[in-house]
């Protein structure tokens, strides 16, 4: 009697298969992990920069324009005037915050986690100014000598 003899299986297309989807598995999740990290460091990094540099001069224009008002306001009466500040800084939207901080008044512009403090400068110390805006549309600041009610 002849002993019963098999093949081994032909398991090479099996094992290719298998080194092929590990592979590329790894490569998938390297992949997703560089572009968390490429986005995180090259984009929003800037991005952030560029908005707080841009709410430091929106601050500024807005105290500037609070000081020019101050400066030709009237003894005894009322005026008014309306500029326009960026609808959007790196594509996003923002608000500008006027009141006390402390002893002085300061300017503060905050979009998401971004923020800047500008002081208004001059007139902190003798008027009283408060109020908030964003950067969508006109924006108006008013001056009365007999104040607004509260």
């Amino acid at each position: 009697m002849r002993p019963c003899i098999t093949e081994p299986a032909n398991e090479d297309g099996v094992t290719r298969l298998l080194e092929y989807i590990i592979i590329s598995g790894v490569l998938l999740v390297l992949m997703i992990v560089m572009m968390f990290t490429v986005n995180a460091v090259f984009m929003e990094g800037p991005a952030d920069k560029l908005r707080y540099h841009a709410f430091v001069d929106i601050g500024n224009g807005v105290s500037t324009r609070i000081v020019d008002l101050y400066v030709i306001a009237p003894g005894n009466g009322t005026i008014e005037t309306k500029f326009d500040i960026p609808d959007n800084v790196a594509g996003k939207g923002y608000f500008v915050d006027v009141a006390m901080n402390g002893t002085s008044q300061a300017i503060q512009v905050q979009g998401g986690s971004i923020r800047s403090k500008v002081a208004i400068g001059g007139i902190g110390a003798t008027k009283g100014v408060v109020g908030n805006t964003t950067g969508a549309g006109w924006n108006v600041i008013q001056y009365d000598s007999g104040g607004f009610p509260t």
